[in-house]
């Protein structure tokens, strides 16, 4: 058996540049990944199975047509795999969770039986987040996000982050088809901690007049006292990080007091 995680992610910042003629966005991203998420597991089996659990199982319509069943049929693997998808994460919320899930799936097949030599280009055949969630470590995406360059230093690596989100799911072509197209600059340079303190996230805006409640998510989080709170994608999951594990805690148990039906979950930076 095999078992992977398919680690939360988030974008620390999320630069949109311009419309493109193709109906993507040409943008610049800053991503990183929690360590924890959705769980998969995997076993040898006489064709491809998928079945799923978890808190947001019932939130995939069609399990045969998920992303995961596209990951395997996208990569050798022997005769097939019976695969086991726990969903933790919800689904529309900015995490990549369909595409954390693909990339877990690329990292299983890689163990068992190593990755072909164009994995990146299947990947991102897959989603713009699948081949950074294959890497599942902090990298830069530019183009539509699939084009990754390596951060020059991870100095966030082990903080403490809580991820929050109000149970609303936000699907991503609503959110861009509402950015207002005004290109507000290129993302800084620096390390992970420069780049995320100095960036921003130009769909917040779009998506919080889609879905006002995240507005209320990060007015509650930046009540915690993080040192930075912010909208993750195209929401409605917005992401806040701390300086100690202290901190973290006492701002979990603030806010599963204070708004018991949002969903959190507490981790640390990858």
């Amino acid at each position: 058996m095999i078992s992977e995680t398919a680690y939360a992610k988030i974008n620390l910042a999320l630069h949109v540049r311009r419309r493109r003629e193709d109906g993507y966005h040409e943008l610049e991203t800053l991503f990183a990944f929690v360590d924890a998420g959705d769980e998969l597991t995997a076993v040898p089996a006489e064709a491809d199975r998928l079945s799923t659990r978890g808190e947001f199982a019932a939130k995939i319509d069609d399990p045969f047509g998920n992303i995961v069943a596209k990951a395997l049929t996208a990569l050798p693997h022997g005769r097939g795999w019976a695969v086991d998808l726990e969903k933790r994460l919800p689904v529309a919320a900015g995490l990549g969770g369909g595409s954390a899930d693909a990339g877990a799936v690329f990292r299983m097949v890689e163990r068992a039986h190593g990755l072909p030599e164009d994995w990146h280009a299947r990947a991102a055949r897959l989603g713009a987040d699948v081949p950074a969630c294959v890497l599942s470590r902090p990298c830069i995406g530019t183009g539509t996000g699939t084009e990754l360059a390596e951060v020059a230093e991870n100095d966030l690596q082990h903080c403490p982050v809580l991820l929050v989100n109000p149970r609303l799911p936000l699907p991503t072509g609503p959110v861009f088809a509402a950015w207002d197209g005004q290109d507000r600059g290129a993302m800084p340079q620096g390390t992970l901690r420069e780049i995320a303190l100095s960036g921003r996230n130009d769909l917040e805006a779009p998506a919080i007049a889609i879905c006002p409640a995240i507005a209320d998510v990060l007015a509650a989080l930046r009540d915690t006292g993080p040192f930075l709170a912010r909208m993750s994608g195209s929401g409605a999951t917005c992401f806040a990080l701390y300086e100690s594990q202290e901190a973290l805690s006492r701002a979990a148990a603030t806010l599963a007091a204070d708004h018991a039906d949002w969903w959190q979950l507490s981790g640390k930076l990858r």
